[in-house]
């Protein structure tokens, strides 16, 4: 390394000799933190203005910042910022950048903080803009959801548990189910934000600053709730960012929920749904086929989305106070979070415009699998019978039944009767998946009306 590259050092007066090359491209993070560059513009000018407001930065010094950081932000855009490792991270880059066009003014600009707050806060701003763009797009994607279950709140088809025939619902029942888990996703992730949005800058390296700042000021220019209360929490805190990835790994987990069910309905052997073709692949041998890639990707990518939150959680788990350079690490993670989570919520939405229902196979699923067993139960009950021995007359019904090779409602009155005289002749209205699912009409439950009232009360809220 040339001593010109000793010299970029912002810290380097300290030292005798520079950095080892290798320590130099390990210890560096503006491959990755140049991505906070323009959240770094925002803090680094709302820190300038309230040194000029107190008295700490001549006038004519924050004119020369706000004009060289409106320069700075157009290169960046532009793409010709002059990056360089030498530089270390996205602060010192821009710092050294600054001092560049306006000179000294540049070199005041760090009064009064520390890179340790400084990216404690740029990462909180980033942050808080990546929950915003997420809650817009599982906006999106709950309301994709809400017109699927409204195209198909009286589709039938099989429910399940143990992946086993359990009883009729509605396939928009089925899909409000997903609606559900995704508004608690976005609750989550206005409830992280709540956390997240809190200043640390004033903090500085551990301990605050001697000078007369007013760090309440700058939490009002840059939209934050309030500021961190302790400087040594302020600095070392990333409890928000375990959580923002705490709430992802759960989101991702309803989306790969999601998609394991879109694959297993899209096969023939369930063949309940049809994936458009531009989310699908073929086989480079196979020529028949139609493979389910973007949700099989949707599905896969929850293993980078745990590991980003166990990353994380390893991260932090050590760390004495105040700052560690541990924290560096924080960001590949998050970032990687983030991106994976807004591409997988928009081609989810997306991919919910193009399925496409085939209510004649799922009516044909419900053919088998005796989904209204417990319809004629409950039918027995209505009669007089206490539930767990209507429980027993109807598995022994089943058990015929399957000696037969027959469906429950196939069997004749005679052969129902046998096993309970309470069994009268309106006996098979109740033993049809129409007649299952209208009787649930409660709020929660699966019958048509109830689903499109469910629908009307998301509408609202949505």
């Amino acid at each position: 390394m040339q001593q010109d590259d000793k010299a970029a050092k912002a810290w380097s007066g300290r030292f005798n000799e520079p950095l080892d090359r290798l320590a130099q491209r390990f210890n560096a993070s503006v491959d990755f933190d140049k991505r906070l560059a323009a959240f770094d513009i925002e803090g680094s000018l709302a820190h300038a203005r309230m040194l000029a407001r107190v008295g700490i930065l001549p006038a004519a010094d924050l004119a020369d910042i706000e004009r060289g950081m409106g320069q700075i932000a157009k290169e960046v855009h532009d793409g010709t910022f002059p990056w360089t490792i030498e530089r270390e991270d996205v602060h010192l880059n821009i710092e050294a950048r600054l001092t560049d066009l306006v000179g000294d003014a540049g070199k005041r600009l760090h009064t009064a903080r520390s890179r340790n707050d400084q990216v404690a806060t740029d990462i909180r701003l980033w942050l808080r803009s990546e929950i915003d763009a997420l809650t817009g797009v599982l906006k999106t994607l709950r309301g994709r959801l809400l017109d699927s279950a409204e195209a198909d709140a009286s589709t039938l088809m099989p429910g399940f548990t143990h992946l086993q025939v359990a009883q009729p619902v509605t396939f928009g029942h089925h899909l409000m189910a997903y609606y559900e888990m995704f508004t608690r996703d976005a609750a989550r992730l206005a409830d992280c934000r709540k956390r997240v949005n809190r200043l640390p800058l004033g903090a500085s390296a551990l301990a605050g600053t001697s000078y007369p700042i007013d760090r309440e000021s700058v939490a009002k220019e840059l939209g934050f709730d309030g500021v961190c209360e302790n400087s040594l929490d302020a600095v070392s805190d990333r409890d928000f960012a375990v959580e923002f990835l705490a709430a992802a790994a759960l989101m991702q987990a309803h989306v790969s929920r999601f998609a394991e069910e879109l694959i297993l309905w899209s096969n023939p052997r369930f063949g309940f749904v049809e994936l458009a073709d531009r989310f699908c692949t073929g086989s480079s041998i196979m020529p028949q086929k139609k493979n389910p890639d973007v949700p099989e990707l949707m599905r896969g990518k929850t293993g980078r989305v745990y590991g980003s939150l166990f990353a994380m959680l390893t991260i932090i788990k050590g760390q004495p106070l105040a700052y560690n350079k541990d924290n560096q690490e924080d960001k590949e993670p998050l970032f990687d979070t983030a991106d994976t989570l807004r591409d997988v919520l928009t081609l989810l939405a997306e991919l919910l415009g193009g399925l496409k229902a085939r209510p004649d196979r799922m009516m044909a699923a419900l053919a088998e699998g005796h989904a209204t067993a417990t319809d004629l139960a409950d039918y027995l009950v209505r009669k007089g019978l206490p539930f767990r021995d209507a429980h027993e007359v109807v598995a022994r019904a089943v058990r015929e039944a399957v000696k037969l090779g027959k469906e429950l409602p196939a069997l004749p009155l005679a052969t129902l009767k046998s096993f309970s005289p309470l069994v009268g002749d309106d006996v098979f209205a109740v033993l049809t998946p129409e007649g299952s699912v209208a009787s649930r009409s409660h709020i929660g439950g699966t019958a048509p009306s109830a689903v499109k009232a469910a629908i009307a009360r998301a509408r609202k809220a949505l």
